[in-house]
């Protein structure tokens, strides 16, 4: 699975397709294990997330591991999705509030899969 952080204002949709699809050509996306580092550089302290659940075998674009973007050196690639991500991808949306600091951690309810 891998995931993709938004404001709850922005889902449910037919299809996502956030800004970053025309601007970047792709869509940001991320893993458990590295879902907290984009939250924490450019969300932090918002109470109104989801966390969706993507379902890579149920995308019909392509999708491509890479460094992020931007790049943090030596840093860990994260999945980015060349096309829109139909709602049909989407397996679960999640409530993604930040902690008592402002910082984000993993939801319970991904965290013990």
């Amino acid at each position: 699975m891998i995931l993709h952080i938004l404001p709850e204002s922005d889902w449910p949709v037919a299809e996502l397709r956030p800004a970053s699809l025309a601007t970047e050509g792709f869509i940001h996306c991320s893993d458990p294990g590295t879902a907290h580092l984009p939250a924490n550089r450019l969300f932090r302290g918002r109470a109104d997330l989801l966390l969706l659940e993507i379902d890579p075998a149920k995308l019909d674009v392509a999708l491509r591991w890479e460094p992020g973007s931007p790049p943090i050196p030596d840093g860990p690639w994260f999945p980015h999705v060349y096309g829109p991500i139909p709602a049909a991808a989407v397996v679960a949306a999640h409530p993604f509030p930040p902690n008592s600091d402002g910082t984000f951690t993993l939801p319970e309810s991904l965290a013990h899969r």
